[in-house]
């Protein structure tokens, strides 16, 4: 198509006008929803914002820098695209990380063709139903926090968190039965089940029930005692989706796994969705009769792995945010070097830093961050030798690793072997005579006097104590 003057003086007009710029972005999520479908755009795109003009590029924002890296690299050309086909002036769209006090996001219901069913469609769908009756004593109760909005998406976890929107969002056409979710302690599992569980209930078109499997295992103990197993089992069969938590936890209970079984075929046979979660795969859970290992393998498995240190910074920045307190990048950094292996933890421990912060009126530092979770922290922290020091600090600096204990006193050498005394002082248990013999033999008030120049040189040189901070950050971790 040939763009003539009038269409680019048009363009320049909608360009200067904030509402033909906002309606023009509204089209474009409209046609990106068409082309990715909803579950995806949902997933991935919903959080984008729209930011301001300068010249031929536009801004976009996210709120987390795993969001704006994923959407750059599977999105950023078509939405190059969408926007110069849009307003033909915009060459460029620049993707990056939301500040507070930015626009946000345009809600899912305001973009064309997200709205409502037409009422020939609502008498078409389950929605036109009298929304069932949710029994308080099916559905465990929900934690508040835990939902989709407040699940930090990134690599390890997004198939499983796409999985579980999926679920949450049409049950009854899903394609897979069960969803089993798996994965290590603290790494979102019960979140994503809370999630889906609130979407269902809040939709009010399907019956939920919501249990741990402990839960599980009682309430049918309690139906055999008092003679009311039946009424036991056309309670859990008669909803639309069941879903148990910590599965594991029938390991070895033979008659509890026998009940569950059958609810599982019954539910399945109905065409009624189940989800599962579990620290193992279906494979690897010996102690479960082969008969319902296999029947839950036949569904979709979805692993969440072990966390990056990418989704763990994302993780705490999104927490952070939402708490309205100032944490600084460096502390962020710090606590995702040093917690690595549960996310729950992970969150706790930002809890408290932040809830400090608050009772004493003080900021966010690092000092007060080793301070407040020394007992976190001494529990992830491991032994670090002189010879690892020694090592990473020559490689640090370019120097041969036999200069730490040579008698050269140059001082592109002599710097980075107090750095290494500095250190190993920081880190070990050793006392100053013995890092002193690491260093070829050194007296112990060496390496005090090297202790005293780096502290001083720390407070002077704010790039050199970056890299001694680094140093310590590469050692700890």
């Amino acid at each position: 198509m040939t763009i003539g003057v009038d269409d680019d003086e048009s363009a320049f007009s909608r360009l200067e006008d904030g509402k033909g710029l906002e309606e023009s972005w509204l089209r474009i999520c409209a046609r990106l929803k068409g082309e990715v479908g909803e579950v995806e755009y949902r997933t991935w795109l919903t959080k984008i914002a729209l930011g301001p003009i300068d010249g031929d590029e536009i801004t976009l924002l996210l709120p987390t820098r795993f969001l704006r890296d994923w959407v750059r690299s599977q999105y950023g050309d078509r939405l190059s695209e969408l926007w110069n086909q849009e307003i033909p002036n915009i060459r460029r769209v620049e993707l990056q990380v939301a500040r507070a006090g930015d626009p946000a996001p345009i809600p899912l219901e305001d973009i064309p063709g997200a709205s409502a069913a037409t009422p020939a469609q609502e008498e078409a769908t389950p929605a036109a139903r009298t929304a069932p009756e949710v029994r308080s004593d099916l559905v465990t109760a929900l934690d508040s926090r835990f939902t989709f909005d407040t699940f930090v998406v990134g690599k390890p976890n997004e198939f499983a968190y796409a999985c579980a929107r999926r679920v949450a969002e049409k049950p009854s056409s899903v394609g897979f039965n069960p969803l089993f979710l798996y994965g290590g302690v603290g790494l979102g599992k019960t979140h994503l089940m809370h999630a889906i569980g609130a979407e269902l209930i809040q939709s009010g078109n399907v019956s939920v029930a919501y249990m741990s499997a402990e839960k599980f295992m009682y309430r049918f103990i309690a139906a055999i005692r008092s003679q009311s197993t039946i009424e036991f089992k056309e309670q859990l069969r008669s909803v639309d989706v069941l879903m148990i938590d910590d599965l594991q936890f029938l390991i070895g209970k033979d008659n509890t796994q026998e009940e569950f079984f059958h609810t599982f075929n019954a539910l399945v046979d109905a065409g009624r969705q189940i989800v599962v979660s579990a620290d193992k795969s279906p494979s690897d859970l010996s102690g479960l009769e082969d008969r319902l290992r296999t029947r839950l393998g036949c569904g979709m498995v979805a692993d969440i792995h072990a966390t990056t240190f990418e989704l763990r910074i994302s993780i705490l920045e999104s927490k952070a945010a939402a708490s309205g307190v100032v944490v600084p990048g460096k502390v962020l950094e710090f606590l995702a070097h040093k917690i690595t292996s549960n996310v729950r933890e992970l969150e706790g421990a930002l809890n408290r830093l932040i809830a400090h912060a608050n009772l004493f009126g003080r900021p966010v530092t690092l000092e007060a961050t080793q301070e407040v979770l020394h007992d976190i922290l001494k529990a992830h922290d491991r032994r670090v030798t002189i010879e690892e020091i020694q090592k990473k600090v020559a490689e640090h600096w370019n120097i041969r690793l036999t200069d730490m204990s040579s008698a050269r006193r140059a001082r592109n050498v002599a710097r980075p072997r107090q750095v290494a005394m500095y250190l190993a002082k920081q880190l070990t248990s050793r006392s100053l005579p013995e890092i002193g013999r690491k260093f070829g033999n050194r007296d112990h008030t060496t390496v005090m006097h090297a202790v005293n120049r780096v502290t001083e040189l720390m407070g002077l040189d704010a790039a050199f104590a970056e890299d001694v901070e680094l140093l310590r950050r590469m050692l700890e971790s």
